[in-house]
């Protein structure tokens, strides 16, 4: 039996998220994955047992990835101001760094895989973030509210703006790149409809 390869294995895992957010799932083979990393098909069957081993797989991977990426030097005990800015420098900072795993992951969110993919997250997000939200709760700093509340209000506007970005242009087809100065004070006006 063959062995592993890493080299091979991250140029897969490259390969195939580039080709899920090109062609979709609908559109992704194996044979078009192997012919993109000019391996044999063959080859990939080593590494993975089918078509959908591999998605989950690697989606669930980047999920983890992204995941410590976006919490790090992140502390649920902080102020309220203080770890919703340190969440949006580090979710900004990932999204904005992997556009596709982020296009991929949202590809994921709405597709058969989603139920896999949220359990990933949940893992991943529910202790720090849940945590977060009690103790801000608690000091008096917000009002209760539902978690998806909380989430909706502190990280849409976030996530279109990266959107906006990442298309080139905004609602209105006006070229739009974000910057420094667009993206805290839109953080401020985020941070200012939580405050009591």
């Amino acid at each position: 039996m063959r062995v592993r390869d890493v080299n091979k294995v991250e140029l897969v895992k490259q390969k195939a998220i580039e080709l899920l957010v090109k062609v979709g799932f609908e559109g992704f083979t194996m044979n078009k994955l192997a012919k993109s990393c000019k391996i044999s098909v063959a080859t990939l069957y080593i590494y993975y047992q089918d078509k959908d081993d591999l998605v989950l797989k690697i989606g669930m991977e980047e999920v983890q990835r992204m995941s410590d990426i976006m919490l790090e030097d992140f502390d649920p005990d902080s102020s309220f101001v203080d770890g919703l800015r340190q969440q949006w420098k580090n979710r900004a900072k990932c999204l904005l760094e992997n556009p596709l795993s982020a296009q991929m992951m949202e590809q994921l969110r709405t597709s058969t895989y989603q139920q896999k993919i949220l359990e990933t997250f949940g893992k991943n997000f529910k202790e720090p973030l849940g945590r977060f939200l009690h103790n801000s709760i608690e000091r008096g700093e917000i009002n209760p509210m539902p978690f998806e509340t909380y989430w909706s209000v502190a990280f849409a506007p976030l996530y279109n703006l990266i959107r906006f970005h990442n298309e080139g242009q905004s609602m209105g087809g006006k070229p739009f790149v974000l910057n420094d100065e667009v993206l805290w004070k839109t953080f401020d006006l985020v941070a200012n409809a939580f405050r009591k």
